[in-house]
């Protein structure tokens, strides 16, 4: 059996791509130079002499040559495999006796398409978790209007952009995000940092260190060895505004679900936002481009008001997604039907350029429709049909992930529906396989 398990560690080395055995090779044609250059060096009458001592007999020069070959090849590798081992064990525990296949995984992954998320909160989170198993060439473009919470309060107190849907989307990218994301994700209980997370904090002080938010990202996403990057759309400090349909105007984007109207539309203050550059650059070089899941007035559609995302969006030869949330949203989508998301989005964005949108057809658990419905949420209604005047394709699936969630500020669980990430990407490369062509399939994986 250690046999056998051993041989089975060795085998993803020999995957093709992984860079690996070329050094190997080296390393053994090395050692070959190395000892003919000794027979030069040493000259043929010593080389003879020596061969007159140890080979008196032809079995045993075979027998010794065989071993001498056999003991050489034999310490290269065991070389090679103590010196990965070591390296492992000082920089990756929990990775030891899988470095072959973590090489693989990295090469493949590194060669997937290249795509951007565009949204923000918890939404975006759960697509970006899935995704992380198909590449690592992921950009998240995040929404940076929040004016509440913990967010809300570390823009105010030390002037910076809010870093809540920021921390989020880094955590979900995160290589390791089970340790990850309950050290960052925890809240303070008592004191001047009470609703205060760890990770905003972290971020926040980052900002003061480098001097900027977009370097703080930066910084955080290598602290957290992410797979892929996550950008702001923007690095100006601008307000989310809204004209409710009785004539009221609200302002900040916490603010716009309690105040309990219908949304007629929605702009930024100041209007004329720049866009981080270095996002258009990522929406431009784009394979897939996806819009949600995520609240659609204040983390979707806010992204398209920054100048110049919505016309690098619609000019992107890159495939389209749209997800449709699971559930209306009290104060924003209320009673809102899957036209409905699609009629209001087409406010901001010329939706005739979306390829795909995506429908969850699971029906959620009656507990939880209950609990929903004393929030005033319930289930998005398929409305959808194809053909239909947007020329977009429409992909149904049963994508309900159920979770156990924190509810601050109290410390009680609330059971909620979320999009499966896996199911979630295993449908986004279904429908666009032309993107997902260099992706090598592992049985079981996705």
């Amino acid at each position: 059996m250690a046999i056998i398990k051993m041989i089975s560690r060795l085998v993803p080395w020999l995957h093709p791509g992984i860079g690996v055995k070329r050094w190997v090779a080296l390393v053994l044609f090395s050692l070959a130079l190395f000892i003919l250059g000794l027979f030069v060096l040493v000259g043929q009458d010593l080389v003879r002499a020596v061969y007159n001592v140890v080979a008196p007999s032809a079995l045993s020069t075979v027998l010794l040559g065989v071993s001498l070959v056999g003991l050489g090849i034999g310490g290269v590798f065991l070389g090679v495999h103590r010196v990965s081992r070591s390296i492992v064990r000082a920089i990756a525990a929990p990775a030891e006796g899988r470095v072959g296949e973590m090489l693989f995984e990295k090469r493949l992954l590194s060669q997937g398409p290249r795509i951007v998320a565009i949204g923000g909160g918890t939404g975006l989170s759960s697509l970006l978790r899935g995704l992380k198993q198909l590449t690592t060439n992921i950009t998240a473009v995040v929404t940076v209007m929040d004016s509440g919470g913990s967010s809300g309060k570390l823009r105010q107190e030390l002037n910076i952009l809010p870093p809540g849907d920021i921390r989020n989307c880094l955590i979900a990218l995160a290589e390791d995000e089970s340790r990850i994301s309950q050290l960052f994700n925890h809240r303070f209980q008592e004191g001047a940092l009470q609703g205060h997370s760890l990770g905003n904090l972290v971020i926040a002080g980052l900002k003061e260190m480098t001097g900027s938010f977009d370097k703080a990202i930066e910084e955080m996403s290598t602290l957290l060895n992410t797979r892929g990057q996550v950008l702001p759309a923007t690095l100006v400090d601008a307000q989310l505004m809204a004209e409710l349909w009785d004539g009221r105007i609200v302002r900040g984007e916490s603010e716009i679900p309690k105040a309990g109207g219908q949304i007629r539309k929605i702009w930024l203050s100041p209007e004329n936002v720049s866009a981080y550059p270095k996002a258009l650059d990522e929406i431009r070089r784009a394979d897939l481009i996806i819009l949600g899941p995520g609240s659609l007035f204040t983390s979707i559609i806010p992204n398209l008001l920054v100048l110049g995302v919505r016309e690098a969006i619609e000019r992107s030869s890159a495939k389209k997604f749209y997800i449709m949330n699971l559930m209306t949203q009290p104060g924003e989508t209320d009673n809102f039907t899957a036209y409905d998301h699609l009629k209001a989005l087409s406010d901001y964005l010329d939706i005739r350029t979306l390829d795909v949108v995506v429908l969850n057809k699971q029906p959620v658990p009656q507990e939880l429709l209950a609990q929903y419905a004393q929030e005033g949420a319930v289930p998005v209604v398929d409305d959808l049909s194809e053909p239909n005047e947007w020329g977009i394709q429409i992909v149904r699936a049963d994508l309900l992930d159920i979770v156990t969630l924190p509810r601050w500020p109290s410390v009680t669980q609330a059971l909620t529906v979320k999009h499966s990430p896996k199911e979630l990407a295993r449908v986004i490369a279904a429908s666009a396989p032309e993107v997902f062509k260099k992706v090598l399939w592992r049985g079981g994986e996705l």
